[in-house]
């Protein structure tokens, strides 16, 4: 199967890794020397009856493995010298289970078990089964069929030739009404479907714009639960999925408030499902397939160019990789990892019973009261403790009371649970140098939130995190609970569905006026990473996401130092500091291209009653927010530099920011084969005059290892076909978050419209289509914005408003700033849609400016009748900084 390419480049950092691969104090690796060589050699095509040896290889990890630990077990009266190596010649090792680790696979003292590959280009440790025999099914023109593995029992992911396919999706087919036990439908539709217990309601949320629906669990979450049955009309849902999702406990005095604090009590907007997605009805698209479990088959239509009698089909099996599975008695110690690609894995937990019910950043309720106990503690009856304490997403490579254990070199790929977790009890351990992308959830998890002994000592550096959340879009590229000394720096984190990196938990009870859950966290610093076009398609999340407690004082609390973050599509803050984020240090980073703010929010800190805000210091930053500084009950703001662009900031402080130069061999990796980029999502679309409409959408975050150069909107007749179609470079549509489709014939109509993105290779798959829209002449233009003010600098101002209350008949698609001197600034972007609607505020600088000087700034609302009424502010520049 493809594995992950890479430019020469990748040579170079085996050798540097392998010296750095453990930062654990007093631990220098060992030269490997001596007089018996302690290495254990594994092949493929090698022979697990074996000894093991450079010309007599065994064949599968757990061989291996039981080798090595022979050899640990007797390295003193052994007469081994240095370093336990297992290599891993180059080729694919399939495993049906994990590779299980514990306390018998550590490195013997003073010295390492490295398991080294051959290159994470070469050497892939795979879950997946090959798919073969594929044959046209018959009467289904451009479909193809193909026996299940032998063993495959379901899955959630498919591959062909490295490139992730699309479980079969689509429009709920029918009407519903929500019950106590599911729906009621329109229509017995779904129950005449081949498979109907296998489909799965997925519920998309993110902020309601135009047509666009927000469903789920709160603007950051995509709930997804299986079907249990359908007779005639009658929708039964899987349990306790259903119940998770729609009954969790409110306070009874507090109507509306969760005793969660997160999010709503039940699926918002009735209840309704955005798509459903896994059934043999929804094959309609090339890229799509399905698995019929009964009959052990699985579906495919291929895409363009692909051939199945050679093409390499890969369906995720195994659901972990390795598991290490330390205690606090006797932890799993001084092991590392490199050269290594990680592929082909599943999680099948939300295939059953228990569903994907959401909370935030992966972790879900689970079990049949988790509605009602789990995670809520003292705040109700026999509610489990601590607060907070929710499923956690795993990984397919795990650790648990594991340290020292080193990770580089190596590649995290085609996952569908997290990619790495780090967890309980882990100390002094390293991941570097290493790539995830092409993972369902989160890609790298540390710690936890459940109690157990908090995690401490991990170093995150130098890794590039992105193309992810693949398929549970509410997750991050690095999810951090409660730890101690961790350190996440120089890594590059893009093209990202959610948030970038969400530290902390359970701040929440600041929203009923009680303090922070105590937590043990301490020492935490998250410093000089690139982060980039994040929140692609959910929103309220940031680039670097916090809440809870940090730390004891502002002396041990959390540092965010030296990041540069830029080009926010979702409605967040670069940097949030969210619920109960106290003791927070947001300091000398580079913040710009946000949708909302770059730092936020205040709040009151509860453990007193003396009215003082949760203690944060936000200082010497370069941003567009332009706040004056103030030290406000805690909440310091303090020497920050307003920028009108990257020039007015330092190179050098760009510079530092992302991967430092030894390691940036791993951005010239892909994994897999390059295809088409993802569809686009979250369509909706607004009236552009009587024969026209713009469409909005989310963009494509997964390129295909192509840039996304462009977009294309299908406007759709009711009988499906099409009526017309305009085209948008992808620069312009990142600066205007629009695109109109004109010469609808009159008359015509409701449309629906689908959007396609194209890279180098080709165009995508159709998106799923907008809700129906007829134009219309849009008769009144919006009012005038309001809330007017600048905040000064002295060559450039933030020009702050919050948009107006009501559009006409049409939505705001964007603003003119006209300058006293002779200036208009026009003004689109994502923030224009989405802030209306929510009632946030809007930002811009402008630049260009002479100090101690007098400029007043008119703004006004566009829609598709015209600009509508203005409201102005005057203010004079500062003077120049001596």
């Amino acid at each position: 199967m493809p594995a992950l390419r890479s430019t020469p480049a990748r040579a170079v950092l085996t050798g540097v890794l392998a010296a750095l691969v453990l930062a654990g104090p007093g631990l220098v690796p060992s030269a490997g020397a001596g007089p018996r060589t302690a290495d254990v050699y594994v092949s493929p095509s090698g022979r697990d009856a074996a000894d093991g040896t450079a010309g007599r290889p065994v064949r599968t990890l757990t061989r291996a493995r039981d080798l090595a630990r022979d050899k640990a077990a007797h390295y003193g009266s052994g007469g081994y010298s240095g370093d336990i190596t297992v290599h891993l010649a180059s080729g694919t090792y399939r495993t049906t289970g994990p590779l299980v680790l514990d306390a018998r696979d550590s490195g013997p003292a003073g010295h390492l078990i490295v398991w080294q590959g051959a290159g994470a280009d070469s050497t892939l440790i795979s879950g997946g089964r090959k798919v073969e025999g594929w044959r046209p099914v018959a009467g289904r023109p451009g479909l193809w069929s193909a026996p299940a593995p032998q063993g495959l029992g379901d899955t959630r992911q498919l591959y062909v030739d490295g490139v992730r396919a699309q479980r079969a999706r689509g429009e709920v087919p029918v009407g519903l009404t929500m019950t106590a036990t599911g729906y009621t439908a329109s229509a017995d539709t779904l129950a005449r479907w081949r498979r109907p217990s296998d489909a799965e309601f997925v519920h998309t949320s993110g902020e309601a714009l135009w047509n666009v629906e927000r469903n789920g669990l709160g603007q950051w979450t995509e709930p997804r639960c299986r079907i249990a049955s359908a007779t005639g009309t009658a929708i039964t849902m899987a349990q306790p999925c259903w119940d998770n999702s729609t009954k969790r406990v409110e306070f009874p005095d507090r109507p509306g408030r969760t005793v969660s604090m997160v999010g709503p009590g039940r699926l918002t907007n009735g209840g309704r499902a955005s798509y459903v997605e896994n059934a043999y009805e929804l094959l309609d698209q090339p890229g799509e397939w399905y698995l019929d479990r009964s009959a052990h088959t699985v579906y495919y239509l291929p895409r363009t160019g692909e051939d199945l009698s050679r093409a390499d089909v890969e369906a995720a099996a195994a659901e972990k990789l390795v598991d290490g599975r330390g205690t606090k008695a006797a932890p799993l110690h001084d092991i590392a990892f490199q050269g290594l690609q990680f592929g082909y894995a599943t999680w099948l937990t939300p295939s059953g019973p228990e569903g994907f019910s959401e909370i935030q950043a992966g972790y879900t309720l689970t079990g049949p009261k988790g509605w009602a106990t789990q995670g809520l503690c003292g705040f109700v009856d026999g509610g489990t403790c601590p607060f907070a304490s929710w499923t956690k997403m795993p990984g397919n490579v795990s650790f648990a009371y594991g340290q020292r254990i080193g990770i580089s070199d190596s590649v995290f790929a085609h996952l569908g649970a997290a990619g790495l977790d780090l967890g309980a009890g882990t100390k002094d351990s390293t991941v570097r140098g290493s790539v995830f992308t092409d993972i369902s959830g989160n890609g790298l998890e540390i710690g936890g939130v459940d109690g157990q002994p908090a995690a401490s000592g991990v170093e995150v550096t130098n890794n590039h995190v992105y193309a992810l959340p693949r398929e549970y879009h509410g997750g991050v590229g690095i999810l951090d609970g409660y730890t101690q000394h961790t350190t996440i720096a120089h890594n590059q984190l893009d093209h990202l569905g959610y948030s970038a990196i969400s530290l902390g938990w359970g701040g929440w009870p600041d929203k009923i006026g009680s303090p922070a859950t105590p937590n043990p966290s301490h020492d935490n610093a998250v410093r000089d990473n690139l982060v980039f076009d994040y929140m692609q398609l959910l929103d309220d999340g940031g680039g670097v996401y916090t809440q809870g407690l940090t730390g004891t004082s502002m002396a041990d609390g959390e540092k965010v130092t030296g990041n540069v973050i830029h080009d926010q599509w979702g409605l967040g803050k670069s940097v949030y500091t969210d619920n109960g984020c106290t003791y927070e240090t947001v300091q000398g980073n580079v913040l710009y291209g946000a949708a909302y703010a770059n730092v936020a929010s205040r709040h009151t800190d509860y453990r007193d009653a003396l009215g003082n805000n949760d203690p944060t210091l936000i200082a010497g930053n370069w941003w567009e927010e332009g706040a004056p500084d103030s030290s406000n009950r805690g909440l310091v703001t303090s020497g920050n530099h307003l920028m009108a662009g990257l020039s007015d900031v330092p190179p050098e402080v760009v510079a530092q920011a992302g991967i430092e130069p030894a390691y940036r061999g791993v951005l010239a990796r892909t994994a897999g084969a390059v295809s088409v980029p993802e569809a686009p999502a979250r369509v909706g679309t607004s009236t552009a005059g009587s024969d026209g409409l713009y469409v909005t959408f989310n963009p494509s975050f997964v390129d295909g290892g192509s840039p996304v150069t462009g977009y294309t909107a299908h406007a759709l007749r009711p009988d499906g076909t099409e009526a017309a179609r305009a085209s948008v470079d992808a620069a312009d549509f990142k600066r205007l978050a629009v695109v109109r489709v004109g010469g609808l014939g009159a008359g015509e109509g409701p449309f629906r419209v689908v959007v396609t993105a194209r890279n180098a290779y080709g165009e995508s798959a159709p998106s799923l289509a907008s809700a129906p829209l007829s134009p219309r002449a849009a008769s009144v233009v919006a009012g005038a914005p309001t809330g007017a003010k600048v905040r000064v600098g002295a060559r450039a101002v933030t020009v702050v408003w919050t948009p107006p209350s009501g559009a006409g008949d049409a939505e705001v698609i964007g603003y003119r700033i006209t300058v006293s001197d002779g200036r208009v600034v026009l003004v689109g972007g994502r923030d224009v849609l989405v802030t209306r609607p929510s009632g946030k505020g809007m930002f811009r600088v402008v630049g260009s400016l002479e100090p101690s000087t007098s400029y007043t700034f008119t703004v006004a609302a566009v829609t598709a009748a015209g600009t509508g009424a203005a409201v102005s502010v005057t203010a004079t520049t500062s003077a120049p900084a001596a």
